[in-house]
């Protein structure tokens, strides 16, 4: 073959290895980091996407928007218009969206609402327009009664069996936040029986209750964690907080063989409880230099 065409084609296959590298490295990526919108004043407004990269986060959980005594959530990601709009502003961004959240549910009863399917299909259409694949359910304002054997328990596993079927359905999982311990976790899994309800673990409800958060990642499994809020109750930012070991952490989901997003939902100096840029960015900044 003539020296030149040798040259040029080996400068081509290196100029296509440094253009598809990028991209190459983010896939390999074990650990991403993210931040919820509605915790930095900035629910289904467009402006979070530029916040989100001026912190430094590679994404953003997406609110649904309040609940309240409304039928739906107040969801403007509805509309034809709002959905391109946003869409285009994240990409244009590079900011992702990994997951979809209902916070109404953390004042809301997922058992007393009668259309709580309705709200599910809600989410599940609102994943389609950032490519989603994780919805965030906490079930915070549903009590403690259903905790506990009985006509509530019940109802909950069953509906969480409708909604996990939905999600899977869909190619899509709900990660659900119970405040229960890994054993506990563990026993509703089995009861709901479904691919589509994965756990969305939350670092602060361990440190809360005086779980030892290592070992109950390690009895939950990376199987059963979809997603991970890496953030404390309000008190000081991560890299101040004494509660939590987070090398311990990274150490442990490294050999669990555990990959994902690691979303910051609190974690704020509730001395400047308000300072977003401030608080989020140096928690997503302890957070990439702890798991990256």
């Amino acid at each position: 073959m003539d020296k030149s065409k040798v040259r040029k084609s080996l400068f081509l296959g290196a100029l296509a290895v440094f253009i598809t590298w990028p991209a190459c490295l983010l896939a390999q990526q074990q650990y991403r980091v993210a931040a919820c919108d509605w915790m930095m004043l900035k629910r289904q407004k467009l402006g979070e996407f530029q916040l989100t990269k001026d912190i430094h986060a590679d994404g953003v959980e997406v609110d649904m928007g309040p609940l309240g005594k409304r039928v739906l959530f107040e969801n403007k990601l509805r509309e034809p218009h709002f959905q391109k709009l946003f869409r285009r502003t994240a990409d244009s961004l590079g900011v992702a969206v990994p997951s979809i959240a209902m916070s109404g549910f953390f004042a809301q009863s997922f058992l007393k609402r009668e259309n709580y399917k309705d709200l599910i299909q809600d989410c599940l259409n609102t994943m389609d327009v950032f490519d989603a694949k994780v919805a965030f359910l906490p079930l915070g304002g549903s009590g403690h009664e259903w905790k506990q054997a009985g006509e509530e328990h019940e109802e909950m596993v069953r509906r969480l069996h409708e909604v996990g079927e939905m999600a899977q359905a869909a190619g899509k999982v709900i990660g659900i936040r119970t405040q229960l311990d890994a054993r506990a976790n563990i026993k509703l899994l089995d009861e709901v029986n479904s691919e589509g309800i994965k756990i969305y673990y939350n670092l602060q409800d361990a440190v809360d209750q005086k779980l030892d958060v290592v070992k109950e990642l390690k009895q939950l499994g990376s199987k059963r964690i979809i997603q991970i809020h890496a953030s404390l109750t309000d008190s000081v930012t991560l890299d101040k907080d004494s509660r939590i070991d987070l090398h311990q952490v990274k150490k442990t989901l490294d050999k669990m063989k555990w990959k994902g997003w690691l979303v910051v939902e609190r974690s704020r100096n509730a001395k400047d409880v308000r300072n977003v840029r401030g608080n989020f960015g140096t928690n997503v900044a302890y957070l990439k230099e702890i798991f990256k």
